[in-house]
């Protein structure tokens, strides 16, 4: 388990957007799965609707791509760098996410080929899923 210290140590990200709290396992090279704390008092939510506050999709997107760099970054040989999108496959949004939640995010590396590689990424709330597709990172 990681908490954010440590997530700040694999990962380049900073508050605010910084889109992980706590990692629960992770495997260099291989998978993570972290957590994702939804509060009302994050600055998205004024605008994003006023009355009706959603987490944006693009921010959960952010938040699975920063689980993924957790398992890339982690690595020796990429310790320092930096992993950006290459590109996001199939990827649908299911179930609104809302202050309250908690969103658990899974990212399963399932390709890699020099710097460039794909995860298989799911985000869920209470066991259902709020988004779900493939990113493609690059590692710089």
């Amino acid at each position: 388990m990681l908490d954010i210290n440590e997530i700040m140590k694999i990962i380049p990200q900073r508050a605010p957007f910084l889109m992980i709290d706590r990692v629960e396992e992770y495997v260099p090279g291989e998978s993570c799965i972290a957590y994702k704390n939804v509060c009302i008092n994050e600055p998205y939510f004024a605008g994003h609707f006023p009355g009706q506050p959603i987490m944006p999709g693009v921010l959960i997107v952010e938040a699975l791509a920063q689980t993924g760099a957790v398992a890339i970054l982690s690595m020796e040989e990429n310790k320092g760098k930096n992993a950006l999108f290459g590109g996001i496959d199939n990827l649908r949004f299911k179930k609104q996410v809302v202050p309250g939640d908690t969103l658990k995010l899974e990212v399963k590396i399932i390709k890699r080929k020099g710097p460039v590689g794909v995860g298989e990424a799911i985000a869920t709330v209470d066991g259902k899923v709020a988004a779900k597709g493939k990113l493609t990172f690059a590692i710089v």
